[in-house]
């Protein structure tokens, strides 16, 4: 897989994965995510090769349902759970529209400002999806067990974004 194709699929789910394993593609590469390239320089002549919206769907649902069993979601955690969902999914799908924006655009036609602009606008789009979704996992998490609480925290813990970090 190119390097862009890993850079268009990192940031199509990073929205949604930001509570689940890194995408396959990245796992199978390294055990530490790739670090972050424009995607001009990097780009194939080959527009096929970027993720489909559906290709992106089926991702998120089998996160998800990962995720689900992994978090030992409750009946009575459904409600709030199904807001986590709905964050992800609605982050997929934003990811899905800039993808498909930017991939409709002549790579050859794009200068390095462009191609920042680009970067920076995937980039507002992650952060704004990740403090929604932050919000929605911090109302699930506080209804949570302690037990479960701590299963969350180890389930966190093993994709590594708490690398670096003085707690594990």
């Amino acid at each position: 897989m190119t390097t862009f194709t890993r850079t268009i699929a990192f940031s199509a789910l990073l929205g949604a994965t930001m509570l689940i394993s890194p995408p396959a593609s990245m796992a199978a590469d390294s055990t530490t995510p790739a670090a972050p390239q424009p995607a001009q320089a990097t780009m194939p002549t080959n527009q096929a090769a970027a993720p489909t919206p559906e290709a992106t769907r089926e991702t998120v649902e089998q996160r998800i349902v990962s995720l689900h069993a992994s978090l030992k979601i409750t009946p009575d955690e459904e409600n709030n759970w199904g807001g986590v969902t709905k964050v992800m999914r609605k982050n997929a799908a934003e990811m899905d529209k800039l993808v498909a924006a930017k991939a409709s655009k002549d790579a050859g036609s794009l200068t390095a400002v462009d191609d920042l602009k680009s970067y920076e606008t995937f980039a507002q789009a992650h952060a704004h999806g990740l403090k929604i979704l932050t919000s929605s996992f911090e109302t699930l998490y506080k209804a949570m067990p302690d037990a479960q609480k701590k299963i969350a925290d180890q389930v966190f813990a093993s994709f590594g974004h708490h690398a670096g970090s003085s707690h594990s």
